[in-house]
């Protein structure tokens, strides 16, 4: 996650779950695309397989954020198993699964939805970098909606498999509803009915299902009531397919099939994030000062982690992201940064918050260790980022954002 992102954690992951290029946590948004692109140098394939949607995680169809990236239909020639045709995926000459094409999935997608016209038909085979998708535009007759596909392989049991279908905080996320269940098989299935926007400047509704079998295969589906997840206008009340046909989409066995068929990580081995979204969250609340009350308290991820505080004056959210092994990105800091004696760098932003609610005004301390690591903390002037402001400014100053964000309590936390 980068430590730039202004965004919603659980967008993040469901996006990285569901499209490339998402609005992940109510954290800082650049810190999270940053750390998405430092786990991608580390693991090549394990990258976002965009979907739809669009926030940090794993590339699907994406709870809050732009829809699936635009891209070819992925390789694979003919003589292999079809997706389509949930027969299990033939091993190429190298013992490497054959690859399934962007035409492949897009042709199970269209098999699996009900009577209606389709158009815009995009799809990624399970090749490609950018991870496999198939993405349409459907209509049946109440108007046009965006419906995509997502895939990715996840490690059985992983942090990533359980985060990928843990409903959001409605703190970081607001939407109508979210449930996870288990399946007869032991997959986690979750059902989530939200917003593209958090703070409803457009009403562009968004409902997803994220599926995990314990083989580790993640299957992501999306869906709009709008031919585009942004910049289209609403054209209809909902999006089109109910619950139990995204269910029945999501849950269909050839997308597990096209899911092994995507590249195994180059470096299975590379170790897990060491931080631990509960722990960064005491830690927080440990730093702050004395004089404010803690109203509220959450995490998501291993990385990030939020408190809502009050000093009587009104409430205040304040969010951290904390993240090591970051030295491969020194200029990944925006700057221009103060370099203290130890080597620290030091930057500070004030600026409006990114939500879009009136009158929200973001500060933040950002900081790179030489050690490689990077902690960011920010305050707003309102309990929740999409909700306008309650007060004039945060309830920290910017000397104590400082003060948090250089504590060497954060280094107990490796």
């Amino acid at each position: 996650m980068s430590l730039d992102q202004h965004s919603d954690p659980f967008e993040e992951r469901l996006s990285a779950v569901l499209h490339d290029t998402g609005d992940t946590f109510e954290a800082d948004r650049s810190a999270l695309t940053d750390g998405g692109r430092a786990r991608g140098r580390r693991m090549r394939v394990r990258r976002r397989a965009a979907v739809l949607g669009g926030a940090a995680g794993i590339a699907l169809v994406g709870v809050g954020g732009a829809l699936l990236l635009p891209g070819g239909s992925g390789g694979g020639e003919g003589g292999r198993t079809s997706a389509a045709s949930g027969a299990e995926v033939t091993a190429g000459a190298q013992g490497a699964p054959t690859p399934v094409s962007g035409e492949e999935l897009l042709r199970t997608l269209k098999e699996l939805l009900p009577d209606g016209k389709v158009s815009r038909e995009q799809g990624r085979g399970t090749d490609s970098p950018l991870g496999p998708l198939a993405q349409v535009v459907y209509d049946d007759g109440e108007g046009p909606a965006t419906i995509g596909v997502g895939l990715q392989r996840v490690e059985p049991g992983s942090s990533r498999a359980r985060e990928a279908t843990r409903c959001p905080d409605k703190v970081l996320t607001p939407h109508d509803s979210c449930a996870t269940s288990t399946l007869a098989d032991g997959s986690k299935l979750m059902m989530f009915k939200g917003y593209e926007y958090p703070d409803r400047r457009v009403d562009t509704r968004m409902w997803n299902a994220v599926l995990v079998t314990p083989q580790g295969q993640l299957v992501g589906v999306g869906e709009w009531n709008a031919a585009a997840e942004k910049d289209e206008p609403v054209s209809r009340p909902a999006p089109p397919l109910s619950a139990s046909q995204l269910k029945g989409i999501a849950t269909a066995p050839q997308w597990r099939a096209a899911v092994d068929a995507i590249p195994e990580p180059v470096d299975a081995s590379a170790p897990p994030p060491r931080t631990d979204g509960p722990a960064i969250r005491e830690r927080l609340a440990g730093l702050v000062p004395d004089r404010l009350d803690v109203v509220s308290k959450g995490a998501q991820g291993g990385e990030y982690a939020y408190l809502v505080v009050d000093d009587g004056e009104g409430r205040s959210f304040v969010q951290v992201n904390v993240q090591y092994g970051r030295s491969d990105l020194p200029g990944a800091i925006h700057g221009p940064p103060e370099k203290l004696e130890d080597g620290t760098l030091v930057a500070t932003r004030q600026g409006p918050g990114e939500k879009g609610a009136a009158g929200v005004v973001m500060w933040t301390v950002d900081t790179l260790r030489t050690d490689g690591m990077r902690v960011v903390v920010s305050a707003f002037n309102t309990g929740a980022q999409h909700e306008d402001a309650t007060r004039e400014v945060p309830a920290l100053t910017m000397e104590e954002l400082r003060t948090i964000a250089l504590s060497r309590w954060w280094n107990d936390l490796r």
